[in-house]
């Protein structure tokens, strides 16, 4: 069974895959002028993907050192 470091490891690595999947969306996303519609889907979905790392993140603070108290 993995320690709460080897998991904090592995979901800080996912953060960073969140990451790159944001930027990677909008910057394949479409212009403005091209397609309006698939630009504010690319929008939202990279607000999706960047609500998901920030809960990781803040599951990763959790499970460190400091994160040892209950959250507010």
């Amino acid at each position: 069974m993995a320690g709460t470091d080897d998991v904090r490891e592995r979901l800080a690595g996912i953060a960073e895959e969140l990451a790159d999947l944001a930027i990677d969306r909008l910057r394949t996303a479409p212009s403005d002028q091209d397609d309006p519609d698939g630009l504010r889907a690319a929008l939202a979905e990279e607000r999706r993907i960047t609500r998901a790392r920030r809960a990781v993140e803040r599951a990763v603070e959790m499970l460190g050192p400091d994160g040892q108290s209950e959250p507010d």
